[in-house]
């Protein structure tokens, strides 16, 4: 029998109260980079262990730092000074049955992988150097996965939650980013970097979206050129809000530092798209959750999911099934406005028996809680009953995690 409790909340639903803030970090924001690629890092190697091994062997590919580069940004193209350089951190097995994995190798052919889809503008070869710092594990995490039986156990004591559904300001602070890094939107505007951050704001019924967009120099001649590009940019972002979203009130603001007049200083130009070119440097864990958003207003867990392992980190499985359960609980169950998910590992008991899984709902008005409760027991159950299925989906890299 797991040890589930589930919980009727009196409390607002997010939706009915008076503010709310939701921020989203985009494609190419520093902090972003850094979770896909060491995300991409532990995938790489669990295929490798899969095909020389037959089982994913311990490792916590999380630690990372994006150390931005020097650039000097000119209307009209300007040049790398001097190339970002990524570190990855942190333990890896490298070597298993007399058989050596090339741990190094995998993590940078992840890493270029991933820089040549999604960022246009950085050659792999002439705009980041690499610097693999993973090392062996620990003895008694190692051994985690010599351990008999059909799951493995938990390698730490930590906790997540996950909530559904996602309200109408986390839906188009969302949506926003994905429209202005799409493949559509960078056609018609080569000028936008991928580099972009959606703050949202919503104060009652009024939404105001505060958009910071890396401009790529290349594609603006003038400080006039940049104003007028801006402001179809922003035009056309408002047009999409309007039309996506159902709020009285929509306002959205791009690039608030710019200042005419400056020249490069009063405008956000970049050389390749990405402020990591030398603006800001980026780390693992302090980016978007693992449902894409950094939602305020949510209770939110403190691990950051990129790398860990996806067979026996609850770091990693725990973050991201919190969220898959909350919505399997919200569309199985009739009635709830608001579901929160809670899950407690303990280090070394097996995955699919948590020291405590929790649900806690908020009703929909004349609903009751004493009808749901039973089937709310019953999916959260299952989902814990087939974890198995959900791990290797994570290492197959078929659920995303930003």
């Amino acid at each position: 029998m797991r040890n589930i409790l589930i919980d009727s909340l009196k409390q607002t639903p997010l939706e009915e109260q008076k503010l709310e803030i939701v921020e989203r970090k985009g494609l190419g924001h520093p902090d972003s980079i850094c979770d896909a690629i060491m995300d991409r890092v532990s995938i790489g190697l669990s295929r490798a262990y899969l095909d020389k091994f037959g089982v994913i062997l311990h490792h916590n590919a999380d630690k990372s730092l994006l150390v931005a580069g020097e650039v000097e940004t000119r209307f009209g193209g300007g040049t790398v000074k001097e190339p970002m350089r990524l570190i990855f951190g942190d333990r890896a097995t490298f070597e298993a049955e007399g058989a050596e994995i090339p741990v190094e190798a995998i993590s940078v052919k992840a890493a270029k992988e991933w820089l040549k889809k999604n960022l246009r503008f950085v050659d792999t070869e002439e705009h980041v150097r690499y610097q693999v710092e993973l090392k062996p594990g620990s003895s008694g995490l190692l051994d985690i996965f010599k351990r008999k039986g059909k799951l493995l156990g938990a390698n730490d004591t930590s906790a997540a939650v996950g909530y559904a559904p996602m309200t109408r300001t986390e839906k188009i602070v969302l949506k926003t980013e994905r429209y202005v890094n799409s493949e559509e939107f960078k056609k018609r505007f080569p000028e936008s970097g991928e580099d972009v951050k959606v703050m949202g704001l919503r104060k009652n019924s009024g939404l105001h979206l505060t958009v910071s967009m890396a401009f790529v120099d290349r594609f603006v001649e003038t400080e006039k050129e940049y104003f007028r590009k801006k402001s179809d940019i922003l035009n056309d972002i408002s047009g999409f809000v309007q039309e996506n979203t159902n709020f009285k009130s929509t306002m959205v603001d791009l690039n608030t530092l710019d200042k005419e007049g400056r020249g490069t200083g009063g405008a956000y130009l970049t050389v390749l798209g990405t402020s990591a070119e030398s603006g800001d440097s980026g780390q693992v864990g302090r980016g978007n959750r693992v449902n894409g958003l950094i939602p305020l207003n949510r209770p939110l867990c403190s691990e950051a999911a990129a790398g860990k392992n996806p067979v026996s980190h609850v770091g990693k499985i725990y973050n991201l099934l919190t969220h898959r359960i909350a919505q399997q609980v919200r569309d199985q169950v009739a009635g709830l406005e608001e579901v929160y998910i809670w899950l407690l590992s303990q280090i070394g008991k097996p995955i699919d028996q948590p020291a405590i899984a929790s649900a806690q709902v908020v009703m929909k008005k004349g609903n009751h809680f004493t009808d749901v409760k039973h089937s709310i027991r019953d999916v959260i159950d299952s989902e814990l009953e087939h974890i198995e299925k959900f791990c290797m989906d994570l290492a197959q890299g078929k659920i995303p995690i930003c």
